[in-house]
């Protein structure tokens, strides 16, 4: 049996969210400087423009802390067809500087609107895409996918995400079963999974080899329930403190090793814990004691 994972932090859990400007004021160099001092081998690249985008300067900036570049996290119009060139580009900008650095995924994730990003895990067939946009969204997702892997030799991973249109166990089905398995793979974000409604280890057990990589995120119980009661929106539920620290919340981390040790998986894991700046989260504090959690057990 082969089990290896390899850890991994994120600007995310500095309060940088890609898409947001949420945390562009905070120094780059410090957030580098706190995921090595915390214990992580690897970081993704982040909001693009927040680490340096000169890839001479990011990789002498990694390879001083010891640490490696992952991939970049991507928000796309997949449903809509003439939104596919836009997205490609991005992909294409962000991918270059990863495999400049010695990344290796696109992390690949489908757009919302207003509706899903204000009913974050109240989600209801109502605010979903039609069977046509289910069909469109997987075409984009490969187109995207091809590229990257033709001009680039990285490897696209889908990003399930609240707020989202593939938010929940049944979207994320879809978006799987519209994509082809040799260019899209998952990336099985624990915590946005819970969130929209599903347990982590179902999702391992139903698609197995096709996790290729992971983001190790854990749901406060109590928070989700009261952001579902409030009606709150996603940005609006992370504010509140919806993610927590790994193994403080409701995802079950050490039967979810298990199953990645049954699955024989390779590969990395990066920990995130999404805050907003300012929130009253010391973000190298929580990093520390979600490392700490992993290595009692055994990572």
């Amino acid at each position: 049996m082969t089990f290896t994972i390899r850890l991994a932090n994120a600007p995310v859990s500095w309060g940088i969210q890609e898409g947001t400007g949420w945390g562009r004021g905070e120094a780059w160099a410090m957030v580098l400087d706190e995921i090595a001092q915390a214990g992580y081998a690897g970081t993704e690249l982040g909001d693009y423009g927040f680490l340096p985008t000169d890839p001479a300067r990011l990789r002498e900036a990694l390879a001083a802390r010891h640490l490696e570049m992952l991939g970049s996290f991507l928000e796309a119009n997949l449903h809509t067809r003439s939104a596919w060139t836009t997205a490609q580009a991005e992909a294409l900008r962000n991918g270059r500087l990863v495999a400049e650095t010695g990344g290796r995924y696109l992390v690949l994730s489908e757009t919302g609107d207003e509706r899903r990003r204000a009913g974050a895990g109240r989600v209801t067939p109502k605010m979903g895409l039609t069977d046509e946009q289910w069909a469109v969204a997987g075409e984009g997702a490969n187109f995207i996918a091809r590229a990257v892997r033709d001009e680039l030799g990285l490897e696209t991973v889908f990003h399930h995400h609240v707020g989202t249109f593939v938010e929940t166990p049944d979207e994320v089905a879809r978006i799987m079963a519209a994509t082809d398995p040799e260019l899209v793979g998952l990336c099985l974000d624990t915590g946005h999974y819970a969130f929209g409604g599903g347990n982590p280890r179902e999702a391992l057990r139903r698609y197995g080899q096709r996790v290729r990589y992971l983001h190790f995120k854990d749901v406060s119980v109590a928070r989700l329930a009261e952001a579902r009661a409030r009606g709150l929106s996603f940005h609006e539920a992370v504010a509140a403190g919806v993610f927590t620290e790994l193994g403080q919340g409701v995802v079950d981390f050490p039967g979810l090793l298990a199953d990645l040790a049954a699955h024989n998986y390779e590969g990395w894991a990066c920990v995130e814990q999404d805050i907003v700046p300012g929130g009253g989260i010391i973000p190298l504090d929580s990093a520390v004691r979600s490392r700490e959690y992993l290595r009692l057990l055994g990572l």
